[in-house]
């Protein structure tokens, strides 16, 4: 089972929620409040990986929360807003 480090963006108290993988450019979720959030972020993943599959590639190499820390691109929005691990292929999946 491998995790994806996914970023998630609030801007306000009544502003939805962004979710975003930073390994995985377009690959992005959302919802009303945090838990719509993380709750569709594997079906954003699994479209993504799908969409990767047809076009006869596979996702990309984890990297760690450090390796994406160090990484200029990524460094500043790591530092403001909340990262968290999004499992793959989701616990759900795998026990189907």
């Amino acid at each position: 089972m491998a995790q994806y480090v996914a970023i998630i963006e609030k801007e306000g108290p009544d502003d939805a929620v962004s979710l975003w993988f930073p390994d995985l450019p377009g690959c992005i979720s959302g919802g009303d409040d945090v838990d719509e959030a993380l709750e569709s972020a594997p079906e954003a993943l699994a479209f993504y990986a799908q969409e990767l599959t047809e076009d006869g590639r596979q996702l990309p190499p984890l990297r760690t929360l450090a390796q994406l820390e160090a990484d200029p691109e990524f460094a500043d929005d790591l530092r403001n807003h909340t990262a968290v691990l999004i499992e793959w292929p989701p616990l759900t999946d795998a026990a189907e």
